[in-house]
């Protein structure tokens, strides 16, 4: 065998490695240790006491919630289906006319966002693993949500974004979705595990963020449209596999959080054209211990993280706080964390990180999505065989 067969056979070998780590195989033994999700608890906080309650039980592996107009959420499961949850905690039955989804290692039915006209054109878009000739991607759609009750189907499907190029992987989907205030989409994309040297480069969408229109047309501003050989899609470049994003509510700007390997999970707000360093610098390690390129942290011309994690914490999920119903948290940022099974609450300045606290340590679920409810509560979505929706309210801090 070559060496550079060996390198690529150990590479395999690694990446599956880390993913069993972060994403342990379900057992039913796991069960017994997952019945507390179905009663309310409660957990200490610099703030008050946090209170977590069951608001549905019985979903697998869901990775995104969005709210409907009228409460309901709409859910997705990984291994391919939709589904429509009362406020009630009633799992409606599967919604019918999804695309092929690959449903392999981190790939299914990913991310989905209401359309921002969604109570006039029922529009929603969401993201998944396709499965292609020679291998798969990370693809985005949006199609018209027809519901009666509970159930319901998807019409006039279009699939307005495919990452390029093909990969044959099963991990570093990305694929979160954030509607801009001016209308376009963002759209998060992994590296797809086994290609890091492309991440920087322009003529490809792996370990990117792209910017479209909400007809997959790309906007006359997006910053690489003049470049040449780059993809016009191209909204920032240099990402691992970023999980978690959101809209600060003040600035409008995208934010987000990525995937470290061995730490060096990253808060970032990227901008039009910047390159976030991957994998040139980075605050993690390899998983065999080894350093990452140069081992290094810093370069001029690549952007720093505004905030960083060794040992990663797997962020997944972000939602800024922006409602009067709890006072203590308004402003604040909320991340989920895969590997702790705990909710990081950030302070903030302005970009600048002022405190962190680590919420539900001891709850021991991995968190994988993170919303803030119209009621002002926020919802978590739990990664298991048998996830929940749990919501999360604040109590007044006595005064002492």
């Amino acid at each position: 065998m070559s060496t550079r067969a060996k390198s690529l056979l150990l590479f395999a070998l690694l990446s599956a490695l880390s993913y069993l780590l972060l994403h342990p195989p379900f057992h039913p033994a796991d069960a017994a240790g997952r019945t507390a999700l179905l009663v309310t608890q409660q957990f200490p906080s610099e703030a008050g006491m946090v209170t977590v309650e069951p608001a549905a039980h019985g979903l697998q592996h869901p990775w995104s919630l969005a709210f409907l107009p009228d409460g309901r959420m709409l859910v997705t499961e990984r291994p391919g289906r939709l589904r429509v949850v009362s406020t009630k905690g009633e799992i409606g039955p599967a919604i019918s006319g999804l695309p092929e989804i690959l449903a392999k290692g981190q790939g299914g039915l990913l991310d989905v966002i209401l359309a921002t006209d969604y109570a006039e054109s029922g529009v929603i878009f969401f993201s998944y693993g396709e499965p292609r000739h020679g291998g798969n991607g990370t693809a985005v759609a949006r199609a018209r949500l027809l519901l009666k009750g509970d159930s319901g189907a998807l019409d006039q499907l279009q699939v307005i974004f495919r990452q390029q190029p093909t990969i044959e992987s099963g991990v570093h989907f990305g694929s979160r979705l954030v509607l801009a205030r001016d209308g376009t989409l963002f759209v998060t994309l992994g590296d797809r595990g086994s290609q890091r040297e492309p991440a920087p480069r322009s003529d490809n969408h792996l370990g990117k963020i792209v910017r479209i229109h909400t007809d997959g047309r790309v906007p006359a501003d997006n910053p690489y449209l003049q470049v040449a050989g780059a993809r016009p899609e191209l909204w920032s470049v240099g990402h691992r596999n970023v999980q978690g994003a959101a809209l600060h509510p003040v600035t409008g700007a995208l934010w987000t959080t990525e995937h470290g390997a061995q730490g060096g999970d990253e808060l970032n707000a990227p901008m039009a054209g910047r390159d976030y360093g991957w994998p040139i610098i980075t605050y993690g390690i390899d998983y065999s211990g080894k350093k990452i390129g140069e081992g290094i942290t810093e370069k001029a011309g690549l952007e720093q993280p505004l905030w960083h994690w060794t040992p990663s914490i797997a962020p997944s999920g972000l939602a800024f706080y922006n409602s009067d119903r709890f006072p203590a948290w308004r402003g604040n940022l909320f991340a989920g964390s895969l590997k702790f099974g705990l909710l990081v609450r950030l302070t903030l300045d302005g970009e600048k990180v002022l405190h962190e606290e680590r919420l539900l340590t001891g709850l021991g679920q991995r968190i994988r999505d993170v919303r803030s409810g119209p009621d002002g509560a926020l919802y978590l979505l739990t990664d298991a065989f048998d996830g929940s929706i749990l919501r999360v309210t604040l109590a007044a801090k006595p005064v002492s």
